[in-house]
């Protein structure tokens, strides 16, 4: 018999409008166990902040149709949205860049390109402490199989 365990994926909503930067930090975001969704506008990146309720957003900040720092003030003072961890994703490395995220709502700050290394434990460190509130959703799981030794260990994704 085969014993199974539920682990939670922690579900990224990555708001990113260059096609290249979205997809590649996609791909390395799934390939390290997560569940991301993506938009490519700063109004459908509100749009699913609403709809799919993710455990943490990654935001460009210089966005089409609404800019990350607009769509940041508008997610934190949404109630629904409030409570959702937003990591600035930005290629302006200005001095004061990363205080005008964290005014506008931001929790962290990043700058592009992308240290994969860093980001992730930017956000292992904002769902660590999600989880510890209470505020990590559930609607997301995987099953891990743990068969017998001799065989190789399956994975299998359950739905939404």
């Amino acid at each position: 018999m085969q014993n199974s365990k539920h682990f939670l994926m922690p579900k990224i909503l990555l708001v990113e409008d260059n096609e290249l930067n979205r997809d590649m930090l996609l791909r390395r975001l799934v390939r390290h166990g997560f569940d991301v969704i993506a938009a490519e506008n700063g109004l459908q990146g509100l749009l699913d902040a609403h709809a799919e309720a993710p455990d943490l957003i990654l935001m460009d900040m210089s966005l089409p149709q609404m800019d990350g720092w607009e769509l940041t003030r508008r997610l934190k003072a949404g109630r629904a949205t409030q409570h959702i961890p937003i990591i600035a994703l930005t290629a302006h490395a200005m001095l004061g860049d990363r205080e005008g995220a964290l005014q506008a709502g931001c929790d962290d700050y990043d700058t592009k390109p992308v240290d994969l290394g860093r980001l992730l434990s930017k956000i292992e460190t904002l769902l660590l402490r999600r989880t510890s509130e209470g505020n990590i959703s559930t609607n997301y799981q995987a099953t891990v199989s743990f068969p017998p030794q001799t065989q190789p260990v399956a994975f299998n994704k359950e739905g939404k």
